[in-house]
């Protein structure tokens, strides 16, 4: 049996020395190899198609047969038809392409909402294959200058990418680049760059508030990121005062650390892996600069853990009382729902609550304490009456069957941290029932 097959390898071995000269058909070579004597734009006899091994059998000038990736040539057809495919290509033959943007989007068709097939990495060489027809992309309301063109990359595979952020350049005959590279032309590695794209970027007082466990909810958002989306080729920047996302074409660098986004208002300072600065000028020409930090953590869960934090503390206040009663101040019914009904407060009017404050309102337990504080309350209640504008705060202390509040009107605060008590505060103790 093994005099009479062959393995495989020398079979196909054979096939290529000494099978016939029958043609399948003539293709056209879209991306020069140089070393096996085949050229972009050059028509090639095809032999053999091998769908197993992904090449075709062809003949070089050289007279010579060698295998070719199947995406190295156009789909064979009859000599009669190969003067066709010829012209699609021979505007484009010798040109090829490097990308300026790391991330630029390779598209199904030509029009910026088409499907994406791929994403091309900054400095990569990509062939020209032909222009088509298609809406430039939009920025700042005004279309990019450019073409769509159809690419191969050095992989195979196909797409539409738009010429604003690619250099195209001419090869001879054989691939060789014609002309020296301008400085324009020339793409380094960017590997700042790719850290800016990659990192999740929030205001540098969300690691402050982090550090501190002192979490302030009304300043702490999962939205509140400066964001460079390279595949939508977006910009975005987003805080408790700015809500602004741009489409932008590309960025220019200045010495080592600034980026200046083209079209849009935004540049960019690198300090460090975990640490940028983003000046944005707003409409009236002002500018600010922003700094903001890389957070690996979930800002989601942070807020979630603070929230059941508040909740906590809330309801065990409640579940000491929920009624408590004083001889001076009155008798206080707090709700598990967070509403309560303070009756009987006369004696902290208008000192502590407006003289214009209803006996209804609602509590939370929003404000941390300082470690000093700590030791001698159990947190800080807020109070919100209805009728009066502004909350009412009490730093309060559970104790047997007894709650003491005090009043936290001129306490010290620190952000969202209580760090010191007021001058001669309003001390009520009050009795659960």
């Amino acid at each position: 049996m093994k005099k009479i097959f062959l393995p495989l390898i020398a079979l196909f071995t054979l096939i290529l020395t000494s099978c016939s000269d029958k043609i399948m058909g003539y293709s056209v070579c879209l991306w020069t190899d140089a070393e096996k004597g085949i050229y972009s734009g050059e028509i090639l006899p095809v032999y053999i198609k091998s769908n197993i091994s992904h090449v075709y059998v062809i003949r070089t000038q050289n007279n010579e047969k060698t295998e070719i990736p199947l995406w190295q040539l156009t789909e064979p057809v009859k000599k009669g038809k190969i003067k066709k495919v010829v012209a699609k290509y021979e505007a484009n033959a010798r040109i090829y392409a490097s990308v300026k943007l790391d991330g630029l989007p390779c598209r199904a068709e030509p029009v910026n909402t088409a499907k994406q097939v791929y994403r091309l990495r900054k400095g990569e060489v990509i062939k020209i294959l032909y222009k088509g027809k298609g809406a430039a992309p939009m920025t700042g309301g005004k279309p990019l200058e450019g073409d769509w063109y159809k690419i191969l990359t050095d992989d195979g595979t196909q797409g539409w990418c738009f010429s604003y952020n690619l250099n195209l350049f001419e090869t001879d005959f054989t691939g060789a680049r014609i002309g020296a590279s301008s400085e324009a032309d020339d793409v380094e590695d960017d590997s700042k760059f790719e850290i800016i794209t990659k990192n999740k970027w929030y205001p540098d007082y969300f690691r402050s508030m982090i550090d501190s466990k002192n979490i302030d909810l009304a300043k702490m958002h999962p939205s509140y990121r400066f964001i460079v989306d390279t595949e939508k080729s977006k910009v975005s920047l987003n805080t408790s005062k700015i809500h602004q996302t741009w489409d932008y074409a590309g960025y220019t660098r200045s010495g080592q650390n600034e980026y200046r986004f083209k079209n849009i208002p935004i540049v960019l300072t690198y300090r460090n892996a975990d640490y940028i600065v983003v000046r944005y000028t707003d409409e009236t020409g002002k500018p600010q600069d922003l700094n903001f930090v890389s957070i690996s953590e979930s800002i989601a869960d942070i807020i979630n853990a603070e929230k059941d934090r508040r909740s906590m503390a809330y309801l065990q206040i409640w579940t000491h009382g929920p009624v408590y009663s004083s001889t001076s101040y009155g008798k206080l019914e707090l709700n598990e729902d967070g509403t309560f009904r303070w009756t009987g407060f006369k004696l902290l009017v208008p000192s502590v609550i407006e003289s214009g404050a209803k006996s209804t309102g609602s509590a939370q337990v929003k404000y941390s304490l300082s470690k000093a504080l700590e030791q001698s309350y159990d947190g800080v209640i807020t109070m919100k009456f209805d009728g009066m504008s502004r909350e009412v705060n009490f730093l309060y202390k559970l104790d047997g069957q007894a709650m003491r509040l005090e009043d936290a009107s001129s306490a010290k605060f620190n952000g969202n941290t209580i760090v010191s008590r007021g001058t001669s505060p309003v001390i009520a103790y009050f009795k659960k029932i």
